[in-house]
């Protein structure tokens, strides 16, 4: 009984080690700096994460704390957005002075250059007095925002006081047009300027209205009393998209499997979306197709019937460096499919001396974690096998919108640091080291489970004389 205690204790150890996830089981550890103690958090994850994981899907990616408990974490995919600005824009304006009628009704004397450019807009003659007091008042704008206004959305008016005057209320309505001809009737807008007795204003001085182009504009008043402003600003609204985060990876060159054929080992964590080739000649053309290896199964191999693999094309193109006085041309990064694959191949289409560097960019994935722990918090990768502890985003920040998640506080990593003595072989090592890791981990089994036989062995041997 004593025997087999120990085969139990002994088996009870080896599955508990292999159930063990913490920082120690993991190649490479980076620590995060951080702000916030506690809530979600967001750090890009770095290079270094691509470069030492052991799973294409990153399944051994782990967020631990400062005592080792693991920390809920997601993978989002960084999306494109959108960066927002305004621009002032010039604009002429041209005052309406008339007697009791609005902008939209008075019949204008209109002067143009040939370009479009408004000389001057008056009031016919027999519009501009008023009749109880004998004097023309203001009644209207129009505004001439110059010939580049088509290409020049405009999103709101911004408007000034003249000079001295504090308080002013007064509701103001937007006619647009190209021609001067049609008008068309935008939006309009409660403008407001109050001042307390501490001197402090209270404005509401922008007329907004949904983006359009457009050359004219007119204002007019349907209540308050009608004021030459001292300034009247367009305001553009400028949209551009923000560039997504790329890590870039330079690879060389080894012997591939045909004369024609070069390949570069590539992490499995990485999944280019561009490549392209870097010469160290000064003057090289060279015309091929990137792809890759793929190992076929022994049925579709056929037995002493040729290669066990095939060529997996991806792209062709003509890659090129030429130096022309000062002037270099060369080929850019080409759009590729985005995947997982241990060795590249160019497999060029004649024979060459070059053996240019493959260059490959990717857009790193954001992890986003619950800090529940105690900080500081450690990212770790590098094991074979790992299980995925990955988890969906409503798990780690239920509830919370895109807006939100795009601005959590971004959590830095430092630089990956080696672990000694770690479980795990480091990624970065060389086949036959990796193949002669395993060769003494099947022996350590192998002797492991002789011994746990020896022991069942001897435990029967002393239970058959008892049954006898």
């Amino acid at each position: 009984m004593k025997h087999i205690l120990i085969a139990a204790m002994a088996a009870s150890a080896i599955s508990t080690a292999a159930a063990s996830d913490a920082p120690q089981d993991y190649t490479h550890l980076l620590p995060l700096t951080a702000g916030a103690k506690q809530g979600v958090l967001q750090v890009r994850l770095p290079k270094d994460i691509y470069l030492h994981a052991r799973s294409p899907l990153l399944d051994d990616v782990r967020v631990f704390d400062a005592s080792g408990a693991l920390q809920p974490f997601a993978l989002r995919t960084p999306t494109q957005t959108v960066r927002t600005s305004r621009r002032d824009l010039p604009l002429t304006v041209f005052p309406l002075m008339a007697a009791n009628a609005s902008a939209s009704q008075l019949d204008l004397d209109v002067s143009t250059a040939p370009d479009g450019r408004l000389l001057s807009v008056k009031v016919r003659p027999d519009e501009q007095r008023d009749k109880s007091s004998g004097q023309p008042r203001l009644a209207g704008l129009v505004l001439d925002l110059g010939k580049d206004a088509a290409a020049t959305p405009v999103s709101a008016l911004r408007f000034t006081l003249p000079s001295g005057q504090q308080d002013y209320s007064a509701q103001v309505w937007l006619e647009t047009s190209t021609d001067m001809k049609h008008w068309d009737t935008v939006g309009a807008a409660d403008l407001n300027w109050l001042v307390n007795r501490e001197a402090q204003t209270l404005s509401n001085d922008r007329l907004e209205f949904d983006t359009r182009s457009f050359r004219y504009a007119r204002l007019s008043w349907r209540s308050g009393t009608p004021l030459q402003f001292a300034a009247i600003t367009a305001e553009q609204l400028i949209r551009a998209d923000v560039a997504l985060p790329t890590e870039q990876l330079l690879l060389q060159a080894a012997t591939g499997r045909q004369a024609q054929d070069l390949v570069y080992a590539v992490p499995p964590a990485v999944a280019p979306s561009k490549a392209g080739l870097q010469f160290s000649e000064p003057n090289v053309v060279l015309s091929g197709t990137l792809g890759s290896y793929r190992e076929l199964p022994a049925r579709q191999a056929g037995a002493g019937q040729g290669p066990t693999w095939r060529f997996d094309p991806l792209i062709s193109s003509t890659f090129y460096r030429i130096a022309q006085g000062e002037q270099v041309r060369s080929s850019g990064d080409l759009d590729v499919p985005s995947v997982h694959a241990t060795q590249w191949v160019l497999r060029t289409t004649a024979p060459t001396t070059a053996r240019p560097a493959l260059r490959l960019s990717w857009q790193p994935a954001t992890l986003i974690f619950l800090a529940s722990g105690n900080g500081p918090y450690t990212l770790a990768v590098g094991r074979e096998r790992a299980t995925p502890a990955v988890r969906e985003l409503n798990q780690v920040a239920p509830g919370f919108s895109d807006a939100e998640l795009q601005k959590l506080e971004q959590a830095s990593a430092g630089p990956a640091v080696q672990q000694q003595g770690s479980g795990a072989t480091d990624a970065s090592a060389t086949p036959e080291a990796t193949n002669a890791a395993r060769q003494r981990l099947v022996v350590l089994w192998g002797v492991l489970l002789l011994g746990v036989a020896a022991l069942a062995f001897m435990v029967w041997r002393l239970i058959r004389p008892a049954r006898s």
